[in-house]
């Protein structure tokens, strides 16, 4: 699923060290690759140290990783706790003000500084920013029907370029600011293909819970283009949660991005497979070489 050369198969068998894995390593050194983290990834210790260590690997050896994360689960754990009662319309819950309050509190607190910790315990350097820090994500209202929900419109890539040049990996919140000083909350998938955007960024990697993008055998497509994303949207065979992902991929390589990899974060180690390995961990999208 790369386009370059790859390890082998069995490249964790035999690559035992940094030094025999450093030609395969290399090959992203400078690259910019952002990752939506969220579901699995983020739902044990185990598994965020497990995370954190691919991160703080790709980091030593040249790659630029830019970590948007989501938390779902937490935001509704603390909104139960606050005894703040969410409607919902359409399924979509309405972000009022305490709402609103709650969701800014989780992300860009608990939730961030856990992941900045897990990276920084791994040896890496990480800070814990939101979309609001120095206007880097400047947002319209999304639907007047759902409250501060936001839609990112303008990017201040600046700020993470700035982070790049100092070896600092910036893990995001998807918190937007308004033009007028309103808070927004960002899907996370809508956020980091924003920001992957906004960066031109080599790889952007959507982290599910799911496989990938099937086909309608029920497998999963191994690597596919955005014509035939549409294609299998228009004839149902890409259909629920998938679309929103899909979406996301299409519009960040439209705005710049190399290609967009959905791929499945139950697995150990996906960003590390996904890159460095022949089979990778999920659907690749990419135009036509």
């Amino acid at each position: 699923m790369t386009d370059a050369q790859t390890a082998p198969e069995d490249w964790p068998a035999t690559a035992r060290t940094l030094s025999q894995a450093l030609p395969f390593f290399q090959r992203y050194a400078g690259a910019t690759v952002v990752i939506k983290l969220g579901g699995h990834a983020m739902g044990s210790d185990a598994a965020m140290r497990s995370f954190a260590r691919d991160v703080v690997l790709m980091s030593h050896v040249g790659v630029n990783p830019v970590i948007v994360h989501g938390g779902g689960p937490m935001i509704n754990a603390m909104l139960e706790k606050q005894g703040v009662v969410s409607e919902f319309v359409d399924g979509k819950r309405v972000t009022d003000a305490a709402t609103i309050e709650v969701v800014e509190m989780v992300l860009s607190g608990s939730v961030g500084k856990r992941i900045v910790q897990a990276i920084q315990a791994e040896g890496g350097l990480a800070v814990g920013i939101s979309g609001k820090d120095s206007r880097l994500m400047i947002c319209e209202q999304a639907n007047p029907k759902l409250g501060f929900v936001g839609k990112p419109v303008e990017m201040n890539a600046g700020l993470l370029e700035s982070l790049k040049n100092s070896k600092t990996i910036p893990v995001i919140a998807p918190i937007g600011m308004g033009r007028d000083g309103e808070t927004f909350n960002v899907n996370g998938d809508t956020a980091a293909g924003a920001i992957a955007g906004a960066l031109k960024a080599d790889r952007l990697l959507l982290l599910t819970d799911v496989a990938g993008v099937k086909g309608a055998d029920g497998e999963v497509i191994s690597e596919i283009t955005p014509e035939a994303i549409r294609a299998l949207t228009e004839d149902g065979t890409i259909a629920g949660g998938m679309i929103p992902k899909t979406e996301t991929a299409l519009a960040a390589m439209d705005a710049g991005v190399r290609a967009v990899v959905i791929l499945d974060g139950r697995v150990e180690n996906a960003c590390l497979l996904e890159l460095y390995t022949r089979a990778g961990a999920g659907t690749l999208i990419r135009g036509v070489r």
